[in-house]
């Protein structure tokens, strides 16, 4: 499928990789922008240091002077004809209003029936580091309803420090991340791999902080919120509309605890529980944070999902299942590739090595969407029979594993899911730590365990070398706001696990929950069911809502013709947020 091509294992394989701990970032070409807003004054919004506990200091009178002026303008080329584009001026310190400012890139889809417009529904994929402008231009005509886009303007924006706005870079050049990122390891599996996977965190965390020291110092979600804040008062809008998918659901829950008056509508599908993701507990230290939100169970419950409806689909629509028994090939594949390292010939002639790791890696990635299973499925084939013969010719889809396309300069860089990371959430201090988390995890939930642990590893040198954002919100989350929220979760989701769905709802005044019975991260795409609902719900968000459950349209290994609408609706879902 083409939309394998728009993300890469390597280039930011290495410690960086596992960063975007609940969605991806897309790494496409950035279409022309429209000028830069004028000069305005930047927001008086006071910082929350860590563990603030309250909002209401977040909330000051914020003067209308400065509220950016938003000049929307063409986004260039025939293929962005629908969407409208433009920059916005914030203080880069919330402290310091009045002095330096960045710039955040923002898209929207104008409302198709204007005179019915309720206002604009603002956005966020997830990641962190996910490109908003890039979901929104790819995704907002299909995942949202007819009903939505006719009274909505949907607006997407990149988050300080992501792709298009002013971005958080860990290196000098584009070039100099790029040879970092395909020589280092996805995560270690030895000792001898740990010791040199902490040298290359180590690499990665000086080269960040010597390159965007201040950037990083100031790139914290609830600085994030403070700048949706700003921009919801730059499109006039009096109570904020958000749809927040993945690490978008903490962003919700961030702006609602700072902002909490400010709630028209909360959207927060795949949830991650923002006390657990934080990890300011007592209960949580020492435990890294891809552990802390579950994503090792996650993604074994989900695999052994993806085992059992490949043995359903059989050998006519599921290739793994032709080669032997769906759950004994792949473990004989991840076994063999830990013993071994596969040689893999690229269509260019060239040679890479396929590992464990990075086989994993691409397994866990595959997991997201149903409409990519029977491509993990072929990609677990081939690797099984190139294993007999020693030797794998990749074609396209497994080339695209293997190799980098990353864009020009200015370039979107790790920093920008690395920076929101570290500054937001509890890293442990020991390297011990992590080390002996992935024993333990690995054996609970074989390959996926050790592969979460190591997750952000690289925040704890980063903390060496002095980034903190001050300004970052990390609790308490009990949450004060009347507006009534919908929660989504996906029943089987390998990086927001279902269970944490409820405990997430349980945090609002007025929560109802709609469950997806179906598999992937998020619900986007998947079901007219959950559609419908969302609809209802931003239509008219004050209705009482009872919980409710949701059936899926899109099968694992079911043929495309069999719900052509939903698997495209899904594919350009999978695209916006570099889903392979």
């Amino acid at each position: 499928m083409p939309h394998r091509r728009n993300r890469s294992l390597t280039g930011l394989t290495g410690v960086a990789l596992g960063l975007a701990l609940v969605g991806t970032t897309v790494l496409a070409p950035a279409p022309a922008l429209a000028a830069p807003a004028g000069d305005p004054v930047a927001d008086r919004t006071p910082s929350s240091a860590p563990g603030a506990s309250t909002a209401s200091s977040a909330e000051r009178p914020v003067p209308a002077s400065v509220v950016p002026t938003l000049r929307w303008g063409s986004c260039g080329g025939a293929e962005l004809a629908a969407f409208q584009c433009a920059t916005a001026q914030v203080p880069l310190d919330y402290d310091r209003p009045r002095g330096k400012t960045i710039t955040l890139a923002l898209t929207r889809l104008p409302a198709s029936d204007p005179a019915r417009r309720i206002g604009t529904l603002f956005t966020n994929p997830g990641g962190p580091g996910g490109s908003g402008v890039d979901f929104v231009q790819t995704a907002a005509p299909v995942a949202y309803s007819a009903q939505v886009r006719a009274r909505f303007d949907i607006l997407g924006f990149d988050p300080r420090g992501v792709a298009r706005s002013t971005p958080a870079t860990c290196f000098a050049t584009e070039a100099e991340e790029v040879a970092w990122g395909a020589s280092s390891l996805p995560y270690p599996v030895t000792r001898a791999e740990e010791k040199r996977y902490v040298r290359e965190a180590r690499t990665l965390a000086q080269s960040c902080a010597a390159t965007s020291r201040e950037r990083f110092n100031h790139i914290s979600t609830a600085n994030v919120a403070r700048d949706m804040d700003l921009l919801r008062r730059a499109v006039g809008d009096r109570q904020l509309s958000y749809a927040g998918y993945s690490y978008g659901t903490f962003l919700g829950a961030t702006y609602a605890r700072l902002f909490p008056r400010e709630v028209r509508a909360l959207v927060l599908d795949g949830t991650i529980d923002p006390r657990e993701y934080s990890g300011t507990a007592p209960r949580f230290r020492g435990v890294p944070v891809g552990v802390r939100i579950e994503q090792d169970r996650g993604g074994d419950e989900v695999f052994e999902e993806f085992l059992a409806r490949c043995r359903a689909a059989g050998p006519q629509r599921c290739s793994l299942a032709g080669v032997g028994e769906p759950g004994a090939v792949a473990r004989r594949v991840l076994d063999g590739l830990e013993a071994r390292p596969l040689t893999v010939a690229l269509p260019d002639g060239t040679t890479t090595e396929l590992t464990y790791q990075l086989a994993v890696v691409a397994a866990y990635s595959y997991l997201y969407s149903p409409a990519t299973w029977a491509e993990l499925a072929d990609f677990l084939t081939e690797v099984a029979i190139g294993q007999r013969t020693r030797a794998l010719q990749a074609d396209a889809g497994v080339a695209a594993l293997l190799t980098s396309a990353r864009r020009t300069q200015d370039y979107a860089s790790a920093g920008g899911s690395l920076g929101s990371t570290c500054v937001d959430t509890r890293t442990p201090h020991s390297v011990t730590t992590f080390a002996r988390t992935a024993d333990r995890q690995d054996r609970r939930f074989p390959d996926f365990g050790r592969y979460r642990a190591w997750t952000a590893f690289a925040c704890q040198p980063l903390a060496e070398a002095g980034i903190r954002d001050r300004d970052a919100y990390t609790g308490p989350w009990r949450q004060t706001t009347k507006a009534r929220v919908m929660v989504l979760g996906t029943r089987f989701d390998p990086a927001t696990p279902y269970r944490n769905t409820r405990p997430y709802a349980d945090l609002f005044r007025r929560a109802s929950v709609t469950t997806l019975a179906g598999w992937g991260h998020t619900t986007l795409g998947q079901s007219r069911c959950v559609d419908e609902k969302v609809t209802s719900y931003l239509l008219n968000p004050a209705a009482k809502r009872s919980d409710a459950t949701c059936g899926t349209d899109l099968q694992p290994f079911a043929a495309p013709t069999t719900t052509p609408s939903r698997t495209a609706a899904r594919t350009a879902v999978d695209l916006a947020l570099a889903v392979r």
